[in-house]
């Protein structure tokens, strides 16, 4: 079954250069949730210097509220487009607006290599993706085992993981929780991972997906730390 066939003919829109209605609204979204953040969280971004001028690549960022997924559009004025969970396209009305902001969908709890096959597309055409190591919202402070997707689209594309630490906004909005709250949010940017060189035509590696999926581990409990610490203590 393809992505076309499960969510309809949204997923034409998932390929290809973004339209100027998109570019649009990306932006205008991107203006009020960063107005949004300021105002809850008095927002601060750390190391935005690390996101790649041009050409695609990977936002990798830990994942501890649903509001995560907004705060990545802070980081950077390029779009850049999202994996979200697949239950979001059962709205045909919210499927078509997270559709037009470069959003598409991965079904969660199996391996979708489809999901995977349109990422890697979106990444050969040239546009940065978000995916969450994490695979999916978790609690507390630590990153435990991530899932490979990143380091595998980055592997096989070519392109760097820019890993990402998120502060504060488990407070501001966690898990259950229908209204925010008012805290500090800490985003803290790291230098890229590269990804191993590969030869044309050569499949990558299992165990170099999996080496650059532990780096990554690293990397992005080191930034969490981090972007929690600045949070809880303004410094």
């Amino acid at each position: 079954m393809t992505v076309a066939t499960r969510y309809g003919d949204d997923a034409r829109t998932w390929l290809g250069a973004p339209s100027g209605l998109s570019r649009v609204s990306y932006a205008l979204v991107r203006g009020l949730i960063r107005a949004a953040a300021t105002v809850l969280g008095r927002v601060r971004v750390i190391g935005a210097e690390h996101i790649p001028a041009e050409g695609a690549f990977v936002l990798a960022p830990v994942h501890r509220s649903n509001i995560d997924f907004a705060l990545t559009a802070i980081v950077t004025r390029r779009q850049m487009r999202y994996m979200g969970k697949d239950s979001i396209w059962k709205s045909k009305a919210l499927g078509r607006f997270v559709s037009m902001l470069g959003a598409f969908p991965v079904h969660r709890g199996a391996a979708d290599r489809e999901s995977l096959r349109v990422t890697t597309e979106v990444i050969d055409g040239g546009s940065p993706v978000v995916m969450f190591p994490e695979g999916t919202r978790r609690s507390g402070p630590t990153v435990e085992d991530l899932f490979d997707g990143p380091a595998y689209v980055a592997a096989r594309a070519g392109v760097p993981i820019v890993p990402m630490g998120i502060g504060g906004s488990e407070r501001v909005l966690p898990k259950g929780a229908k209204l925010p709250k008012r805290s500090r949010l800490v985003l803290v940017i790291g230098p890229v991972i590269e990804p191993p060189r590969r030869t044309a035509g050569r499949r990558v590696p299992r165990s170099e997906v999996r080496a650059l999926t532990d780096t990554l581990r690293v990397e992005v409990q080191r930034l969490f730390d981090e972007a929690e610490r600045i949070s809880t203590t303004g410094a």
